[in-house]
């Protein structure tokens, strides 16, 4: 059975479970592993585990007492979770330790400090830790180093990568794994049951395929407009010469799609571009050793291509440069003329 119900990652959890029978379950950890395959629903679920005061075996919170309930709501005293907001490409300095009055008078360091109100230990998890600056992460140097006692500190992120090395130096790294394809189906298909108008059991096998793992993008791809468009863009980026005009009009046209929502549309057009970077390597492992895509649509739209290894190289290059523009909350409507 599903640690709390969270597919995927049992390994991870039965760790976790035999370092706090040990009780040293306390400092500060550094969960990564690609995105939307569950990590920040992880650390909030391992959170309520840690302030619940009844928790059974395989840290298993009771869900009954007052401070599960404020756990599950959100509003648990206890437990803070910062994260970056849509429209700012870092987290704020002063979610950390206060803005400029009321340094280490507030935020997130500051409350650590506390004594805890209804849980035997304060809990602080930081989500979207990829988009922590130099100054942020600085700043939380000497509290991942000496957390207070018996706090669990978590950071949440993607890569070892994209945190500094005075960062990953202070944590201890769990590492989560992506999604296997049949638990993204099965999720999947748990979502959609019931639905009359739902994506069909292929779109479902299909986007799941596609995912990489990750559930939130195989969410964005049964969708039927992205999955027609995904592949549709195999098609364009196949195309020699390249037809720029017709990518961005309709790389914009889904883009726009998904409301007004910036999170929403920056989600799509990354989506987009994702699918570009494996366009463009299948293109150069099609004209550096003849291998045929495995993707199906990939497959058709090079079927008549002569890709050139210095075009695919260049293009692979310009969208990579494009998704890291995405990352730093640039203006969505000039990365895609920039990119095209």
């Amino acid at each position: 059975m599903a640690w709390q119900g969270i597919e995927g990652h049992d390994e991870v959890a039965a760790t976790l479970a035999r370092v706090a029978e040990r009780g040293r379950l306390a400092g500060s950890f550094l969960f990564i592993g690609p995105a939307g395959i569950g990590k920040g629903l992880f650390a909030t679920r391992l959170a309520q585990a840690l302030a619940c005061r009844a928790t059974g075996p395989g840290l298993v919170p009771c869900g009954r007492c007052p401070s599960c309930a404020q756990a599950a709501a959100g509003t648990h005293p206890d437990i803070d979770v910062v994260r970056k907001p849509d429209d700012r490409a870092t987290i704020p300095l002063e979610s950390l330790i206060g803005d400029a009055a009321h340094r280490m008078r507030e935020g997130l360091c500051w409350r650590l400090t506390l004594q805890p109100l209804v849980a035997a230990r304060r809990t602080a998890i930081i989500l979207d830790a990829d988009h922590l600056s130099t100054e942020a992460s600085n700043c939380l140097l000497k509290m991942l180093e000496e957390p207070p006692d018996g706090a669990v500190i978590i950071l949440v992120g993607t890569s070892l990568e994209r945190q500094l090395p005075t960062i990953r130096s202070r944590c201890r790294v769990v590492r989560f794994r992506s999604l296997p394809t049949d638990t993204v189906r099965l999720l999947l298909e748990r979502e959609h049951a019931g639905e009359t108008e739902g994506p069909s059991a292929d779109d479902i096998a299909a986007a799941a395929a596609a995912s990489g793992g990750s559930l939130d993008r195989a969410r964005l791809l049964v969708d039927p407009d992205v999955a027609g468009f995904r592949r549709r863009l195999a098609t364009l980026i196949a195309a020699r010469p390249v037809r720029g005009v017709e990518l961005a009009r309709e790389t914009i046209a889904l883009v726009e799609g998904a409301g007004t929502e910036a999170a929403r549309r920056r989600e799509r057009l990354k989506l987009v571009l994702d699918a570009a970077v494996d366009g463009y390597r299948a293109l150069l492992r099609l004209a550096t050793s003849g291998e045929v895509p495995a993707d199906v649509a990939l497959a058709a739209a090079c079927r008549d291509a002569h890709p050139d290894p210095d075009e695919s190289v260049a293009g692979l290059h310009h969208t990579l440069a494009a998704l890291a523009a995405v990352d730093r909350n640039a203006n969505l409507s000039i990365v895609v003329d920039a990119w095209t």
